[in-house]
């Protein structure tokens, strides 16, 4: 598959794929440890962690469920803002089961903290949270259970994380450039 001059684009690689392989290894095997004679349901959160959370799901080789919440912080602005919105909700029960949030990046911390409140109140046993990309200076009133690598500033994309819907099918992560 060819790609466009992805430096010409103001892109500049910060991950490749070997490298987000060895990190999606490295969670699986902690998640692993940590669930190894329960059934987990991992809720990935649209649209930029679904190809984080398929591989992930293959690396666990452990009994588990799969389900997807979408959530609205950016839709088609720059900017994220304050409110965040629940646009597509889960389909499963988690009343009494461990879950997983799977994220692909934490900036502020926002969707995972109303995450965390709203999938609260379903009345799981208990939710830890995972994610590829966690920025730097990550507020400290949220836990991050699996952590994949801290991140600096710069917006990222590829990897299923995108800008205004461009740059999903990039096989690595980029920094994008003033726009």
């Amino acid at each position: 598959m060819e790609y466009p001059n992805l430096t010409e684009e103001g892109l500049l690689s910060f991950l490749g794929a070997e490298e987000i392989g060895a990190i999606v290894y490295r969670l699986a095997k902690e998640i692993r440890a940590d669930y190894k004679t329960k059934n987990p349901i991992l809720i990935g959160v649209l649209k930029g962690a679904s190809l984080f959370l398929s591989d992930l799901v293959r690396a666990l080789r452990i009994p588990l469920e799969m389900d997807f919440i979408q959530t609205s912080c950016y839709g088609k602005r720059d900017e994220p803002c304050s409110e965040v919105l629940i646009l597509r909700d889960i389909t499963s029960d988690i009343k009494g089961r461990d879950i997983i949030i799977v994220e692909d990046i934490i900036d502020r911390g926002h969707t995972a903290r109303a995450l965390i409140k709203y999938l609260g109140k379903k009345g799981p046993s208990s939710i830890k949270v995972c994610s590829l990309l966690v920025r730097d200076g990550n507020p400290h009133d949220l836990d991050v259970d699996y952590m994949g690598k801290s991140i600096g500033p710069g917006f990222v994309v590829g990897y299923g994380m995108d800008y205004k819907e461009n740059y999903r099918e990039l096989p690595g992560l980029y920094l994008m450039g003033p726009k």
